[in-house]
């Protein structure tokens, strides 16, 4: 050990615990979720290079790309989410990474990543992928493709909503240059918040069982309420994309968003009003049950048509039928008005 910024025992701990969950070659922790989006960007991209974004992305990830990568002089471009294979007609001579999220951030659309890593590595990009809502626990993304895999470990790992931090664990080809560029940024976690970490790593998996059971719980349940239009959750056999869920993941998580049956954003806010249990939030993960209004006014390809306002649910550790009293009164205060 030469200096903290490259590297301390406290880390290594971590990052080799992640490295097993991985089966990744090297792993770097990082002061956020979006640190560890930002980080492989800037290291692996350059001016002039082109860049292929889900258009389901993270929004801070899209703001980064839109702002401070395209001032650098990056060109980038987003996709449709269930392009598989046909992400190859996208790919230029320039391109350098195809960024993916899977499922989608708030509408949940799950793609089709060996088609995709198949196609990018054939005209020699790379692909990274956000896979903070599976986890390693849920999706192994390096197995299926995958390059650099990136993780808000702010969610479930740390699972208490007190802690920020992000992870990147790359393969053997990747890792070296990774590396590099996280030395040379100088974004490096505190000791504190990795220790926080690795000690949430430890209940993660039990942590993580109690979140999937009660969101399909509830998002069964929901299917049958009256208000609701859709419920997006790639675990329901409902959902478009269940048979590739099905084929690559191994569990689901506990968020989801819902469709309410009209109402606009009234309707919406009135929802988000009569909780009582969720929380407004963004930060999922912990152990409360959080809510938040969806708006995808910032895509420019998957938009969809949907019957009404998205609503995201985060569902927590509290007691499942305390939750879908919750949810009752506020689908009772949207249909109101």
């Amino acid at each position: 050990y030469t200096y903290g910024t490259r590297g301390t025992p406290t880390m290594d701990a971590l990052t080799l615990a992640v490295d097993a969950l991985e089966g990744s070659a090297g792993t770097i922790a990082v002061p956020s979720g979006l640190a560890a989006v930002t980080v492989p960007l800037l290291a692996f991209l350059a001016a002039g290079d082109h860049l292929l974004i889900v258009d389901s992305v993270y929004h801070p990830t899209r703001h980064f790309a839109d702002t401070m990568l395209k001032r650098l002089g990056i060109e980038v471009e987003y996709y449709e989410p269930r392009i598989g294979a046909g992400i190859a007609s996208l790919i230029r001579p320039n391109t350098r990474v195809v960024f993916t999220e899977s499922p989608g951030s708030n509408t949940y659309e799950v793609q089709d990543i060996p088609a995709i890593a198949k196609a990018a590595h054939e005209a020699g990009a790379i692909v990274m992928m956000d896979n903070t809502w599976a986890t390693p626990l849920y999706f192994k993304p390096l197995d299926h493709g995958v390059d650099i895999s990136i993780h808000a470990a702010t969610k479930y790992p740390a699972g208490h909503s007190d802690v920020l931090l992000g992870l990147v664990s790359a393969n053997e080809a990747c890792w070296t240059k990774l590396y590099d560029g996280f030395c040379t940024l100088g974004c490096c976690s505190g000791p504190d918040d990795v220790y926080q970490v690795l000690r949430g790593l430890r209940t993660m998996g039990v942590r993580l069982e109690h979140h999937r059971k009660s969101a399909l719980d509830v998002a069964r349940w929901l299917e049958g309420q009256p208000g609701v239009a859709q419920v997006l959750h790639p675990a329901l056999e409902s959902h478009p994309d269940h048979a590739l869920w099905k084929r690559d993941f191994c569990g689901s998580s506990g968020v989801f968003s819902i469709v309410l049956q009209g109402g606009g954003q009234k309707a919406q806010h009135a929802f988000l009003d009569a909780l009582k249990i969720f929380g407004l939030g963004y930060s999922w993960g912990g152990y409360e049950s959080l809510a938040v209004p969806v708006h995808l006014g910032d895509r420019t390809i998957a938009k969809g048509s949907y019957a009404g306002p998205l609503i995201r649910l985060q569902i927590g550790l509290e007691d499942v039928e305390d939750l879908k009293a919750d949810i009752a009164r506020g689908l009772a205060a949207a249909a109101a008005g």
